[in-house]
């Protein structure tokens, strides 16, 4: 659930954008005929399905229109199936201008009337932080500008963004349960042979999903689509509504030869308990997005590695204290602790001050890491 996962940017309006070099939707006309959104709920004549969104705008961006190296390996003759999956995860690295779609399709209750569908665009860079062959971590790095009302070039902006994990045949992952609670779910060899699990990681590299999937090669197609997931709200959401608790759905990310496509069909759902569903009304609605990610040329990300290098020793640590407490404990809960801000503020204001020219203190920084998360976890 990219760009849902953190906070809202130091610029005016709020961390859901219109797509950069498009102008914002004119207000719907005063008739019968307009539609809102397309494919959308066809007869909400009165703007009430118009997208939310902010009102920021990106400067022009030039869109790789040739099939990109990456799908060139991808497609290179006589690989196993193990090496196709695994450059089919690495083309997803790369520099990107992002879009971000979400709309209810179906609703499951009486006077069910769909919420508004949900916009949002970045500029993005996509690492890989490590490749041991059968782990493959991707670092996804926003870096954005934004054209002000005098028609003045503003930024840079850099935010840290979400994490992915590919790890083959993985025999461990932590499902999330609802109610802020993950539990480690044991697999059978037999259940993971062949595939990939994927793991995704909120800004402050704490968690929000995992699950098993399948790689499917043929021909010009190659998508991984995984088992049925449960996952948090993302901050779109809960910034917005408190009716329901989890996301349960399907994740499908699919190459193409100038970027990638990761969709989702999510149902919202209400618990009673972690792991437990509502008794009576347990779903609320089906939800489907489509996120593109489309290969950019000529952007200036530099301000990427700038925040990288004053960074990257700081969160290497957080993943490493996230992974003692993956290998140690079966079930956990993340919560703030009463009066305090959300995990990634303060995880975010050590990594400034190092933007900023501290030194990294790596004693002093796990240090801080070990408490800080000791503090928001049970």
């Amino acid at each position: 659930d990219p760009l849902d996962l953190g906070i809202k940017l130091p610029f005016a309006g709020q961390f859901s954008l219109l797509a950069p070099n498009v102008a914002e939707a004119a207000e719907p006309e005063e008739t019968t005929t307009t539609r809102q959104y397309t494919f959308s709920w066809p007869y909400a004549v009165d703007g009430s399905l118009r997208p939310r969104g902010g009102t920021t705008r990106g400067p022009s961006v030039t869109l790789q229109r040739t099939p990109s190296d990456a799908w060139q390996r991808l497609h290179a003759p006589g690989l196993s199936k193990f090496e196709r999956d695994r450059r089919a995860i690495l083309a997803m690295a790369g520099d990107y201008r992002t879009s971000f779609d979400f709309l209810e399709t179906v609703g499951f209750t009486p006077g069910f009337e769909p919420a508004q569908p949900y916009q949002s665009w970045a500029t993005e860079t996509i690492d890989v932080i490590e490749d041991s062959g059968d782990k493959i971590s991707l670092q996804h790095v926003i870096v954005m500008f934004f054209v002000n009302d005098d028609g003045v070039v503003d930024g840079p902006v850099v935010q840290k963004h979400w994490r992915q994990d590919w790890v083959y045949q993985d025999e461990s992952i932590h499902a999330y349960a609802g109610n802020g609670t993950w539990r480690e779910r044991r697999l059978a060899a037999e259940e993971v042979a062949g595939r990939w699990s994927q793991a995704v990681y909120q800004v402050d590299d704490s968690p929000r999903y995992e699950a098993l999937g399948d790689w499917v090669h043929e021909g010009n197609y190659s998508a991984w689509t995984s088992d049925e997931t449960w996952r948090p709200l993302p901050r779109r959401e809960s910034s917005v509504r408190s009716d329901y608790d989890v996301l349960i759905g399907t994740n499908r990310h699919t190459i193409t030869p100038t970027g990638w496509v990761h969709e989702e069909e999510n149902r919202k759902t209400v618990l009673e308990g972690a792991g437990v569903l509502a008794a009576e009304t347990p779903f609320l609605a089906r939800e489907l997005g489509v996120n593109r990610y489309e290969r950019i040329v000529d952007f200036d990300f530099s301000a990427r590695d700038d925040y990288w290098q004053a960074t990257a020793p700081f969160w290497a640590d957080v993943r490493a204290e996230w992974a003692r407490i993956y290998g140690e404990e079966p079930e956990f809960a993340l919560a703030a602790p009463e009066g305090a801000p959300p995990l990634f503020l303060p995880m975010f204001e050590y990594a400034a001050a190092l933007e900023a020219g501290q030194a990294y203190d790596a004693g002093a920084g796990r240090a801080f890491i070990r408490g800080t998360l000791a503090d928001y976890l049970n």
